[in-house]
């Protein structure tokens, strides 16, 4: 499973959004994704639900317990004392992608400054 972890500020754009994702996706390397997630009150915001139409694809909220549970490489005060994780978009991602998921992507920002993405990928494992 391949997920797109979304941070952004309450003003910001589909633009914005759309900007930070694209930079993560090329971070990446490119590939499709299976979803898109944020924090769960965040994943009822307009911009985010729009951008998730815009895609085809599903707009995941995770819980800020969740959150709080993941480890990201990138710290931001602000964000550890609102979610209680050092990356909003890197935990997001990790946590939908599940406990064997790596980063793809570390958590990049717009242009603008007003959104983050980071990517997720879950180890497949052979069912064999």
């Amino acid at each position: 499973m391949r997920v797109a972890g979304i941070g952004f500020r309450s003003a910001a754009s589909l633009p914005s959004l759309v900007d930070a994702l694209q930079r993560a996706l090329a971070e990446a390397g490119g590939g499709t994704l299976d979803a898109l997630v944020t924090e769960s009150a965040k994943s009822r915001e307009p911009v985010f639900r729009e951008l998730a139409q815009s895609m085809g694809l599903p707009g995941l909220g995770v819980t800020q317990q969740d959150l709080g549970q993941m480890i990201t490489p990138t710290q931001s005060q602000r964000i550890q004392d609102q979610f209680g994780t050092g990356s909003l978009a890197e935990a997001a991602a990790l946590a939908a992608a599940g406990p064997e998921a790596t980063l793809a992507a570390c958590r990049v920002v717009s242009g603008d400054g007003m959104a983050t993405a980071a990517i997720a990928d879950s180890q497949r494992k052979d069912p064999r």
